[in-house]
């Protein structure tokens, strides 16, 4: 066990999925031209005066009550002060010390199937901020465009103790959150963005290391790459006095996976936070909350536990389905359709081949090309042996192009399994006859030697002969 200890909290933002910005009725919609998608409001003109978005505030508690936090009945917003290009207002209207809720945490699972607990500290809701692009050929161009969009900021307790801990995190964050309906989390349109804090201590110190902000992590790769970069400069500085670790915020550069120092680390102080004046205080009343929590789904981890439970599936598989909700259900319905009832077997093509197909974007599950009853048909010519494993995907294939069944599929690709125990005795008999050397070792107890046998009826028959069936044959007539 290493002589020290790795302490890290991440502060993760969350655009929420809302028609309309936080504070005023301006849409928001990624990539649309420059500063096209603004108002008096969030370009801060004198006089505007900010209204708060109700859609925000309830996919707030939505994802409070997901989380398991706790909503407080009385909260407020603050402005949060800065100067910056892309911020109008030279304020940010945030919430400081009565965020709307409290506590909470996420359930991180490992590949051995332990589990730990993540505690979240708060979870707030803060109006985004525009986008600044600095240009290498000089000058910068900023868009305000983002500006007021709703972000929900959730801040975790600093329970990880490694880079793969935070990557585990993020992903049963992120899986939650798309659970729920709250946001797309698409790191790559900055739907979800996150700054890690990091430090190192000696092993059994309770008092935390200095620690750093990353900022400008966009997958969350990069987030466990900038973490293990950190951690081996703090060790380093810890165990050789490389260098000194001061309290700042970094930059991840991908390219080269280290940081580099970006500015000092702000305090509240530095915000100087006071009560925005301009939107009240809200009063969030219980039965309110009591009816959204109503409509919340089952939750990614319950989900696993249910399918490990109900269909008998390894953990692994049951992640895998419950990547995707609908994918879930899919292979549910599938199950259900199945006469005998064999969940691995539905499993293994739906996270194989199925999600094969949706990985690569031609098709999506609520349109999918096979339904859910005709996997299972497919599924059941295998296992009766009228197609082998390699005729059932080439016949998997033909349903999708097609739409037609199984079998449908199968008799007019001339793919369907040869398992006549007449016709077969024919082949079997004279691959016997032309496989003199296997057949001897076959007898003396090489039975590997039976794959010529095997071979020589495949070919003759197109590869169409069942091989469970030619291998009983063979067995039979050399038995004679």
């Amino acid at each position: 066990m290493s002589a020290w200890e790795t302490i890290i909290g991440l502060e993760v933002h969350v655009q929420l999925d809302t028609a309309t910005k936080l504070f005023c009725r301006c849409a928001y919609e990624y990539g649309g031209q420059p500063n096209t998608q603004t108002c008096p409001v969030c370009l801060a003109l004198p006089g505007a005066l900010p209204v708060l978005n109700r859609e925000a505030l309830r996919l707030g508690i939505r994802t409070a009550l997901a989380v398991g936090a706790d909503v407080a009945t009385h909260t407020k917003f603050d402005r949060k002060n800065y100067f910056y290009p892309d911020l109008p207002k030279g304020y940010q209207i945030s919430q400081f010390d009565e965020p709307f809720c409290s506590g909470g945490a996420i359930t991180i699972e490992f590949k051995d199937g332990s589990t730990k607990r993540i505690g979240i500290t708060r979870i707030h809701l803060e109006e985004d901020a525009g986008k600044s692009t600095h240009r290498d050929t000089g000058g910068s161009v900023v868009d305000l465009n983002r500006c007021g969009v709703p972000l929900l900021e959730i801040v975790s307790e600093p329970d990880m103790r490694s880079p793969e801990e935070a990557y585990r995190y993020l992903t049963a964050l992120k899986l939650t959150l798309r659970y729920i309906g709250v946001s797309d989390c698409d790191m790559e349109k900055g739907s979800l963005r996150c700054d890690a804090n990091v430090s190192v201590r000696p092993r059994g110190q309770e008092a935390f290391g200095t620690k750093v902000e990353i900022k400008n992590l966009n997958s969350f790769r990069n987030v466990q790459r900038a973490l293990e970069f950190e951690v081996a400069r703090h060790t380093a500085a810890l165990e050789h006095g490389s260098e000194e670790i001061v309290q700042q915020t970094r930059l991840f550069d991908a390219t080269t996976g280290e940081t580099r120092p970006m500015r000092s680390k702000e305090q509240a102080h530095d915000y100087r936070y006071f009560p925005e004046p301009d939107v009240p205080p809200v009063t969030i009343a219980g039965d309110e909350v009591e009816a959204i929590g109503a409509t919340l789904p089952e939750l990614p981890r319950a989900k696993v536990d249910r399918l490990a439970t109900a269909h008998g599936l390894p953990r692994y598989d049951g992640w895998v389905l419950a990547e995707e909700p609908s994918v879930a259900d899919y292979f549910e319905e599938a199950v259900a359709a199945d006469a005998a009832n064999d969940p691995k077997a539905v499993s293994n093509w739906v996270t194989n081949e199925v999600k094969r197909v949706l990985n690569e974007g031609t098709h999506t599950i609520d349109a999918f090309p096979i339904p859910s009853g005709a996997l299972s048909g497919l599924i059941a010519m295998q296992r009766d042996g009228a197609v082998s494993a390699t005729q059932a995907k080439e016949v998997f294939q033909g349903m999708l192009e097609t739409g037609d069944d199984a079998p449908t599929v199968a008799k007019a690709r001339g793919l369907e399994q040869l398992s006549d125990t007449d016709a077969l005795e024919t082949a079997v008999r004279a691959a016997i006859d032309a496989c003199p050397k296997a057949v001897a070792d076959v007898r003396a107890g090489k039975e590997k030697a039976k794959g010529a046998i095997v071979g020589h009826v495949m070919k003759q028959t197109r590869g169409k002969a069942n091989p469970g069936v030619v291998q009983q044959l063979i067995d039979r007539v050399l038995a004679e």
